[in-house]
């Protein structure tokens, strides 16, 4: 029982691993962001 609990946590290291490798950071968007509101949109 012991076992499979290692092996089961071995295989989700792995996986988590494998996708933290995978992805890619990106860039954070270079427009967009707060504006300011209408009372129109307020509502």
């Amino acid at each position: 029982m012991i076992r499979r609990a290692l092996v089961a946590l071995g295989i989700a290291g792995g996986i988590a691993a494998v996708l933290r490798v995978r992805g890619t950071g990106g860039t954070p968007p270079q427009r967009g962001g707060w504006r300011e509101l209408s009372p129109d949109e307020l509502r």
